[in-house]
């Protein structure tokens, strides 16, 4: 599960299941940004073409629990797709 989602989403579900706040709290926010682009590579074979496009991938990373800065950086990142 941690490999789709963000640290947010992660969160949460573990509190909507009851998990107690202390344990939710440790879900860490790190690698987050590589979580992202991996995601990005996996579903979008091509780099942003567009401004629609842009913010379709960004509506995706945002369903899927990871934070703005996040997206911003993944999506930035991605305009160069040879380089990863």
């Amino acid at each position: 599960m941690a490999r789709k989602y963000g640290a947010a989403r992660i969160r949460q579900d573990l509190k909507s299941k009851g998990v107690s706040e202390e344990i939710v709290s440790r879900v860490a926010a790190a690698n987050e940004l590589e979580r992202a682009r991996a995601i990005l590579r996996r579903k979008y074979h091509e780099p942003v073409s567009s401004r629609e496009e842009r913010a379709r991938r960004a509506r995706f990373l945002q369903g899927r629990g990871f934070s703005y800065d996040t997206i911003r950086s993944a999506l930035s990142s991605s305009t160069n797709f040879s380089e990863e």
